[in-house]
């Protein structure tokens, strides 16, 4: 597993960002993806359907996320996570400290989108803040019982998947040096590009 100040081996095109709920995962995936040029798909937007029902085309669009050559989305879903892994070259762990980062970010942004009635994914809002008394499942209660999940689950990682890199960052400055970094390598090394017609590569 490498750290912050660890160099990539290469410039990764399949990417994965993982960590509990409201870390900031698709925050930073989406500036990953500006910093490297790779698109970046928000899972949630394939998994939930109208009404919060599971879209039936899920795992069917995942595999076809996957094929792709440069790719980055957020690590979820338990029928997902094998198919991501087994193509990606590297996952991103947002490692951040629970009680002081995570928890009030999960909080606020939870708050901000029920207060302001906002549109998430194929016209779903938040529900309403009492459904944290009584759902089980309430994105905050999600976040608290799910918190330790990604702490036994990657370390098992690198024995089933040879070709993944693993970056743990465990701090808001660890993420933001690392994407300064990765900012600055990107800039100074070109990307890969196709071989002429004609001439082998």
């Amino acid at each position: 597993m490498l750290g912050a100040q660890d160099p990539l081996p290469g410039r990764p095109r399949r990417i994965l960002v993982a960590g509990v709920s409201g870390v900031g995962k698709t925050t930073f995936a989406g500036r990953l993806g500006d910093l490297l040029g790779v698109p970046h798909t928000e899972i949630d937007a394939l998994y939930h359907g109208s009404g919060w029902e599971p879209r039936a085309e899920f795992l069917s669009d995942v595999r076809g996320l996957v094929a792709g050559d440069a790719w980055i989305t957020e690590w979820q879903y338990s029928d997902a996570r094998p198919l991501l892994a087994e193509r990606a070259e590297l996952l991103v762990w947002l490692d951040l400290p629970f009680l002081r980062v995570t928890l009030p970010r999960v909080i606020r942004r939870t708050l901000r989108r029920r207060l302001r009635r906002e549109e998430l994914w194929n016209g779903n809002v938040e529900p309403p803040l009492r459904t944290f008394f009584t759902d089980p499942e309430h994105i905050v209660r999600w976040a608290w019982s799910t918190r330790r999940t990604y702490a036994e689950r990657i370390p098992l990682l690198p024995a089933r998947y040879d070709d993944l890199h693993i970056v743990r960052l465990g701090s808001v400055r660890e993420a933001e040096q690392w994407l300064r970094s990765l900012a600055a390598t990107a800039l100074s090394r070109p990307e890969p590009t196709d071989p002429a017609p004609g001439k082998a590569p």
